[in-house]
């Protein structure tokens, strides 16, 4: 459960530390004082999506620590390599820049990771997710997320995906004769002209460098020699190479009269073979530099042909030699495209039939789950004041060729009727909003007993309910409290009333600033709180007084949902 949240720098809430009950836990406040920022701070910390403006106006950094404490085990702690005690500390801390600092017990994660753990500690159900309920492209979801249907559905979907891979091959091999016709002219052109240039690979960068070579020649040649006749000398004038060697005869004469003169003679004669080694190289560079006068012209003639067949097949020469390749394969396929289709038709058959296959065992997975969902709803809808609402799921075929999407072979839509003798409709063109804010909380009570998420948030779910309605929302908050840690943002005094812990949000100006306090209340704080509630404007003494005895009736059906062990 989330046993503790601090929160700095979250739009109004400079600074706010919220110690969460076990059980039901709510928060109350005026519209606008900061009771959503709560949600969206808890969403932050589990790495949902964020942004920088979230921080407080003058703040460099918003930062939020939720502590999660009675944890079951957690595989997936264990599969990315996290230790696992008997609390978990999360940290997320936003930047003005953008950046996002995490940390699960001071240790530092991606915000993916965060986003993935955060999935198993607390699922959020916010204000506006009833408008999924009124979209039809939702209900598939819910329904396989009842079934735990995904393993089946992506078994579906290799199958489906390599139905779409064969179609997709033969319509690209399928045209007609005349568009047959011109692509075969059309290749036929190119792979001409292309072999005609007889390209080899790298071979634009080696005339590129011989031409640089080339237009250099002058200078090059030029060094050479002058190199040369310093190390070989000329017919007027000795070079190092026969200067060196003739200091070496001279200290070698002497070296007997001096031992260090020995030294010496062994560094000439390697300094002289130094000499000797460089000087035979020059000459073999002066002997590679016999440039042919009508080699540059062939190198720019023949770069001239490189560059306008790239400026049509490709910017190397290695691409364009890839793009030969693949014009003469497509040559080929297109000559023998009939044989291809057949034999991609056959192929596509056996496709169809294996994704047939394993959709018949999806449909049927799903249907079994659909009749255990319309009857666990309609159990939760009967406990929340809907005894007259029935609820099925509808199953049709898609529209599509052979019948398959890649979501399966059946379009799925939640059908109602919200009163007695009324035909079954799409629950988008039928339920009221209260109507639709209970049967999300059912769909979401159903869905959450048995996928081992230890705590529920609730943001404004209430919307459109009042009255008797109310009191059985409430009741059943109560309810799932009894199992799982519920926390709910509530505008009514009856849900507010049957809470477990009671935090009241409130708006204030200091120093010129909004600022937002979140206290948890004690018994008077919630008569006061609930007065106003049921008020809506000065509490007076009758307020109190009914506000205390919505209390009282709330503990004591706490008590006996405990006792009982009812959800």
């Amino acid at each position: 459960m989330l046993s503790l949240l601090h929160i700095e720098n979250i739009a109004i809430i400079e600074s706010a530390d919220i110690a969460f009950d076990r059980g039901f836990n709510v928060l109350t406040g005026e519209t606008g004082a900061g009771k959503s920022i709560v949600i969206d701070a808890i969403s932050a910390v589990l790495g949902q999506r964020t942004s920088r403006e979230l921080i407080r106006t003058g703040a460099k950094s918003a930062l939020v620590t939720a502590v999660f404490s009675e944890l079951p085990k957690l595989q997936w702690l264990e599969d990315s390599g996290f230790p696992q005690g008997e609390e978990l500390l999360l940290q997320r801390e936003i930047t003005g820049e953008g950046r996002n600092v995490c940390r699960l017990d001071g240790r530092p994660l991606t915000v993916a990771q965060l986003r993935q753990l955060g999935r198993q500690l607390l699922d959020i159900h916010g204000q506006h997710d009833g408008q999924q309920l009124l979209d039809p492209a939702c209900h598939l979801g819910y329904l396989d997320g009842f079934g735990r249907t995904q393993a089946l559905l992506e078994d579906y979907r290799k199958a489906y995906q390599a139905v779409s891979a064969l179609r997709k091959e033969i319509a690209g091999l399928e045209m007609d004769e005349a568009e047959r016709s011109r692509r075969v002219d059309t290749l036929e052109y190119q792979i001409r002209e292309l072999e005609r240039a007889e390209l080899r690979s790298g071979e634009d960068e080696e005339l590129d460098q011989r031409r640089q070579l080339l237009r250099s020649a002058g200078k090059l040649m030029e060094a050479v020699q002058e190199a040369e006749y310093a190390l070989s000398g000329s017919e007027d004038s000795q070079g190092a190479c026969d200067l060196i060697s003739e200091a070496e005869g001279a200290v070698r004469s002497v070296s007997g009269l001096a031992s260090q003169l020995e030294g010496l003679a062994e560094k000439l004669a390697a300094l002289r073979c130094d000499a000797d080694d460089a000087a035979e190289l020059v000459r073999d560079l002066g002997r590679d530099m016999d440039f042919s006068p009508g080699e540059l012209d062939q190198i720019e003639s023949r770069l001239d042909v490189i560059y306008r067949l790239k400026k049509k097949y490709g910017p190397t020469v290695d691409e364009m030699m890839e793009y030969l390749e693949r014009c003469r394969q497509e040559l080929e396929q297109i000559e023998f495209a009939d044989d291809t289709i057949a034999r991609l038709n056959k192929e596509l058959e056996q496709a169809r039939k294996e994704a047939r296959r394993r959709g018949e065992r999806l449909r049927a997975a799903r249907k079994e789950a659909a009749q255990t969902l319309q009857r666990r709803v309609q159990e939760e809808l009967r406990q929340l004041d809907m005894p007259k609402v029935r609820f099925e799921t509808e199953f049709s075929e898609w529209d599509a060729e052979d019948g398959m999407e890649s979501s399966g072979l059946d379009r799925v839509q939640f059908l109602m009727s919200a009163n007695v003798g009324e035909a079954l409709k799409p629950i988008q063109k039928v339920a009221s909003g209260g109507e639709l804010a209970r049967i999300m909380l059912a769909l979401k009570n159903v869905l959450a007993e048995d996928d081992g998420i230890g705590s529920l948030v609730f943001d404004e779910v209430d919307t459109g309910v009042s009255g008797r309605a109310a009191q059985k929302v409430a009741e059943k908050m109560a309810a799932i409290a009894g199992s799982k840690q519920v926390l709910c943002v509530t505008h009514l005094p009856q849900i507010a009333a049957m809470a477990d812990a009671h935090f009241s949000v409130e708006k204030g100006e200091q120093n010129g600033r909004t600022y937002t306090r979140v206290e948890r209340l004690d018994q008077a704080g919630r008569e006061e709180e609930l007065s106003r509630l049921i008020g809506g404007g000065a509490v007076t003494e009758s307020l109190r007084r009914s506000a205390a005895e919505l209390l009282s009736q709330a503990q004591d059906y706490r008590l006996s949902v405990r006792r009982s062990g009812r959800n």
